[in-house]
């Protein structure tokens, strides 16, 4: 098995890697946060959020405050653990010769 194939497919999309990254360091972001740090759509967030929730990868909270809806978003441990893999895949595909 070479290295690109220990690469996670669940995170070859930008805005995938994007979403990780600020969860990554990051506890709890809500919608509009992220939706402003990473510069996308609505239904862009929604999908690949969808996506990466599916996979066990994030945390997907609903919840109402007041009476406006709050969508908030953090990694899972599982989430942790392969997104530190695949960045770890990344490094040695960067450094072989």
């Amino acid at each position: 098995m070479g290295i690109i194939d220990k690469l996670n497919k669940d995170f070859e999309s930008r805005v995938r890697l994007g979403i990780m990254s600020i969860l990554m360091v990051n506890d709890w972001v809500d919608f509009t946060e992220m939706k402003a740090l990473l510069n996308i759509t609505d239904g862009n967030l929604a999908s690949h959020s969808s996506a990466l929730e599916k996979g066990d990868y994030i945390e997907i909270k609903k919840e109402f405050v007041g009476k406006k809806p709050k969508t908030s978003y953090r990694v899972t441990n599982l989430g942790r653990v392969s997104f530190v893999s695949h960045l770890n895949s990344l490094e040695k595909l960067f450094k072989t010769k």
